[in-house]
C-alpha cells in the first residue's frame, strides 16, 4: 500500500488482523464530491479511509448538517452502526478531497470483531471521537453566534486540507452549518473585508490571522 500502509495509520490492530484486511479487500481511489452513501440506503461495507477525507452530513427536507469528517486511520461509525444493525443509513457519506479509502465487508467485520479484541477497542475510540464532535456541534449550535460557527468552520477546513484551498461553494456551506445560502454570502463578504480569508470562484483561502 506505499504510503497508505495500515500498519502505520491503524497501529493499534493486531497484525492478524491488519493482513486478513489487506488480503480480502484493495485500496479503492476516489475524486471529490463523490457520494458513498446516502440516506435511506442500507450499508454492505464500511469505508476504512486512508488518505483525504469524508464528509458525514445529515439531511431533513432541503436542509443538511455537516456532522463530522472522517480521517485517515478512521471509520465512517454512522455506517458501522447501519452495518452491523442491518439498517437503513441515516447519513449521507461524501468526499470532500481525493481521497482512497478501503471498503470492510459487513459479514467479516461481525467476524473480526469476535476475534480480535484490538478491533473492539478501536471502535470504541471511534465512536468517543464522534460523540465528542457532535457535543461540539451543538455547543456551537446552542452557544456560537454564525459569525463565529463560520470561521471554526473555515479554520477546520483549512486545518484538514493542510493550508489548501478550501473547494467549497456558499451553498454547501450554509448546508453544513444549517442556514440560507444568502446570509453566508453576506458574512463571506465581511470576512473578505477584514482580511480573513480571499475568495475564488468555488474555493477559498483562509488566511491565518
Amino acid at each position: 500500500m506505499e504510503n497508505l500502509s495500515l500498519q502505520h495509520i491503524t497501529p493499534g490492530l493486531q497484525t492478524n488482523l491488519i493482513r486478513e484486511i489487506e488480503e480480502i479487500t484493495k485500496p479503492i481511489f476516489l475524486q471529490p464530491e463523490i457520494q458513498l452513501l446516502d440516506t435511506g440506503s442500507y450499508v454492505h461495507s464500511v469505508p476504512l479511509v486512508l488518505k483525504g477525507s469524508i464528509r458525514v452530513s445529515r439531511r431533513d427536507e432541503d436542509k443538511e448538517l455537516l456532522l463530522y469528517y472522517v480521517q485517515p486511520g478512521e471509520v465512517c461509525i454512522m455506517s458501522f452502526n447501519a452495518c452491523c444493525n442491518n439498517s437503513a443509513s441515516m447519513i449521507i457519506a461524501t468526499t470532500i478531497e481525493p481521497t482512497t479509502i478501503l471498503l470492510l465487508p459487513s459479514s467479516d467485520l461481525r467476524k473480526w470483531l469476535q476475534e480480535y479484541p484490538s478491533l473492539n477497542t478501536f471502535i470504541y475510540a471511534q465512536f468517543n471521537n464522534r460523540y465528542l464532535d457532535l457535543i461540539d456541534t451543538i455547543n456551537q449550535l446552542i452557544f456560537s453566534k454564525l459569525d463565529e460557527r463560520l470561521l471554526s468552520y473555515l479554520e477546520s477546513k483549512n486545518q484538514l486540507l493542510n493550508g489548501e484551498e478550501i473547494p467549497v461553494t456558499h451553498q454547501q456551506i450554509a448546508y453544513d452549518l444549517g442556514t440560507a445560502r444568502e446570509v453566508i454570502s453576506r458574512l463571506m463578504k465581511k470576512l473578505e473585508k477584514e482580511g480573513k480569508i480571499i475568495q475564488g470562484r468555488n474555493h477559498i483561502k483562509y488566511l491565518s490571522v
